[in-house]
């Protein structure tokens, strides 16, 4: 990396001509009083710990802090050390996971977690090189645990450090071809000392002063070095290219209740989307869907009814629509292949993604309003 020291100075690269240079040391001097407490973040003059600044970092990829915050809890006190995640089920992982979303997080996390058992002996690697050697872990993650976790002088560069960055010098790239320039410049502010706690107040500064909108422009400690503040432009950047519309599939879910207390469940392909979760049986989800047919897809022969309402759910490349029929089968049914009877006072338990519990809430709701006696 060419790093330079705390008089880095990125004037040269900005359109703006000369300006005061944004200084390592003084956004650690703002950092130093204005840092966040998260329950992964080791205090001032502790080390931190990789195993929890790890599943930090995979946790919070598309995702914010606060929803983070209660999952990083609960996987702690059932996961407490990178051995007894490894030696877990991945169902088991997945489970503690619903809710989360992009599941294939969790998937990497579990084989990332044996890879350090197996591979190290239970010890992160301290470079990033090694880091990246592992399951799940790309360029980001593996500059942040480096930086934070080992304090290695590594740039991690999220949404909010892209934002910084891009403010800072008026940068007219749009992302995401702008990610590369970025990082290089980036790369050039690393400090040679306090290399993770940079890493940690740059996130900060962009979480906290320089936010997407109505960025706090007069608390920055960079303020004077910024270009697009100098400008009055700092709330067009970064610039990005237009996002095209999702386009949108549909489908039918089945909830189907034995004996007035049981649903039927089955797991996903390992591979793909949702992979390996529990779902409510289904339909495939298409763009092009046969609503009357949809009922030559259901897992048993009953009385089936469509309850009123869709189930909308966004995934990243697309929307999702589902319809929702119901029935009720004796007690006595057998479970079909590749399903199992989950107690409906249970569903919770699971491990459902959020998706089906929409789809769960949905017919809990149908079933609590209904007046006229029948079951649905």
């Amino acid at each position: 990396m060419n790093r330079v020291d705390s008089t880095a100075n990125l004037s040269a690269a900005t359109p703006a001509g000369k300006r005061a240079a944004p200084a390592a040391e003084h956004l650690l001097v703002w950092y130093d009083r204005h840092r966040r407490r998260l329950p992964w973040r080791a205090e001032p003059g502790v080390a931190a710990d990789p195993y929890k600044v790890w599943l930090s970092e995979i946790m919070l990829q598309q995702t914010t802090v606060k929803a983070v915050g209660p999952y990083f809890a609960a996987f702690l006190d059932a996961f407490p050390t990178v051995e007894a995640l490894a030696a877990v089920p991945l169902e088991e992982v997945l489970r503690r996971w619903a809710g989360l979303g992009y599941y294939a997080r969790a998937r990497n996390l579990h084989a990332c977690a044996r890879a350090v058992v197996e591979r190290h002996g239970g010890r992160f690697p301290d470079t990033e090189a090694g880091l990246r050697a592992l399951p799940g872990i790309g360029p980001y993650t593996a500059a942040a645990v480096a930086a934070i976790a080992f304090d290695q002088p590594a740039a991690a560069v999220d949404g909010n450090v892209e934002r910084v960055i891009a403010r800072l010098v008026a940068l007219e790239t749009p992302l995401p071809a702008a990610k590369p320039e970025i990082r290089a410049l980036a790369e050039r502010l690393v400090p040679l000392a306090r290399a993770g706690d940079f890493a940690q107040a740059l996130m900060d500064l962009g979480a906290t002063i320089c936010t997407p909108r109505a960025p706090a422009c007069v608390l920055c400690p960079w303020g004077e070095a910024c270009a697009a503040r100098a400008a009055g432009t700092q709330e067009t950047f970064p610039r990005k290219v237009a996002k095209a519309a999702r386009p949108l599939k549909r489908g039918a879910a089945f909830w189907l209740v034995r004996g007035g207390a049981e649903v039927l469940l089955r797991r996903r392909p390992q591979k793909g989307l949702l992979g390996g979760m529990a779902e409510v049986p289904g339909t495939a989800w298409q763009a092009e869907f046969d609503a009357a047919g949809a009922l030559a897809a259901a897992p048993l022969a009953a009385d089936w009814r469509r309850l009123a309402g869709t189930v909308r759910h966004g995934f990243t490349h697309f929307e999702l629509e589902l319809l929702v029929f119901a029935a009720d089968v004796p007690a006595s049914t057998p479970v079909p292949d590749g399903g199992w009877w989950q107690p409906v006072e249970d569903i919770d338990g699971a491990g459902l993604p959020t998706v089906m519990m929409k789809i769960a809430r949905l017919a809990s709701a149908v079933r609590d309003s209904d007046r006229d006696g029948r079951s649905w």
